[in-house]
């Protein structure tokens, strides 16, 4: 196994063990603000499917997909591609760019329930056409799902969607679930100290206003790549390369470009402080991290991250 990593470096703000016990509030997205302003999180992807090298007739299933610009990426190799999210407006928007693709409604919790049910419904749909009844009992195509293929595929891919899910080993034991034996888990996504400069910038501006940060409204995962390594390894799968490294990341829209980027990514924290508090704290944001991440008339965030590659036995 090849693993490479750089200075591990801690994360003091909102790490998993902060989150509640409940599910997190998770971010709410724009699906045509996250095309228009932040394409470079799957325009700096393109390695990553180099990394996974599709082939013709493989089945890969694109968790986390977006607004698909990634999961067309894929099908372009000739694979057949099933791109999932959690976001209703991410797979919306993914569907109008990309009619001839397949994409769904799914959390990555509970992958192998929803894409039985998400088989379920194909094939009633199906059956219904060629007989004219459509007479099928959904909870047993849930459990012939894997028979047949919807749940085995030869890889699922992830990009930039896993350091949102604090519960990776329900994630991980989903994807564990779904492959096929001798099938691949390529991801990539934010790695231990990701964004820790701005995250130290959003704690200095909550407390130069005397302000609590939002509570329940950060799902952040930045593990490390042993800490990773061990939930695959845990669940039978085999790391057989995983590096962490440093991807400084230039905004575009120029000064309002950390605006921009916490409106999209931290859409929570706007929305539980109420506009008049989250604009003064934006505002103080861009003030305590201008010295260190502001350059050249772009911010640029210090992004850090994980790429894994393994395989089920």
């Amino acid at each position: 196994m090849h693993i490479a990593a750089r200075t591990n470096m801690t994360l003091p703000f909102y790490t998993p063990e902060r989150v509640s016990r409940g599910r997190a509030m998770t971010n709410q997205w724009n699906a045509a603000e996250y095309d228009a302003k932040h394409a470079f999180v799957y325009e700096r992807a393109k390695g990553l499917v180099e990394l996974l090298a599709p082939k013709p007739s493989e089945r890969i299933l694109d968790l986390g997909c977006g607004t698909g610009a990634l999961t067309a990426e894929i099908a372009t190799r000739g694979a057949e591609v099933l791109g999932v999210d959690r976001s209703e407006e991410m797979i919306t928007q993914a569907k109008r760019k990309f009619p001839a693709l397949q994409f769904e409604v799914v959390d990555a919790r509970e992958l192998r329930v929803k894409l039985g049910q998400v088989a379920a419904r194909s094939w009633a749909g199906t059956a219904s056409k060629v007989d004219g009844a459509g007479k099928i009992d959904k909870a047993d195509l849930v459990e012939e799902a894997p028979e047949v293929g919807w749940l085995g595929f030869d890889a699922v891919f992830s990009n930039a969607v896993l350091h949102w899910i604090p519960e990776a080993g329900e994630v991980i034991a989903g994807v564990a679930q779904v492959l096929k034996p001798g099938g691949r888990f390529v991801a990539e996504f934010g790695g231990k100290g990701n964004i820790q400069k701005l995250v130290r910038g959003f704690q200095r501006a909550f407390a130069a206003l005397g302000m609590r940060p939002p509570a329940g409204v950060s799902p952040w995962f930045y593990p490390s790549v042993a800490e990773y390594a061990g939930l695959l390894e845990k669940h039978g799968l085999e790391v057989r390369e995983a590096s962490l490294f440093d991807r400084p990341t230039v905004l575009e829209q120029g000064e309002s470009g950390l605006e921009n980027w916490i409106r999209v990514f931290r859409q929570t924290f706007v929305d539980k402080m109420g506009e008049a508090k989250a604009q003064r704290w934006i505002r103080e944001v861009e003030r305590q991290c201008r010295s260190e991440q502001f350059h050249d008339g772009s911010w640029v965030l210090d992004y850090r991250r994980l790429r894994i590659a393994a395989w089920k036995a």
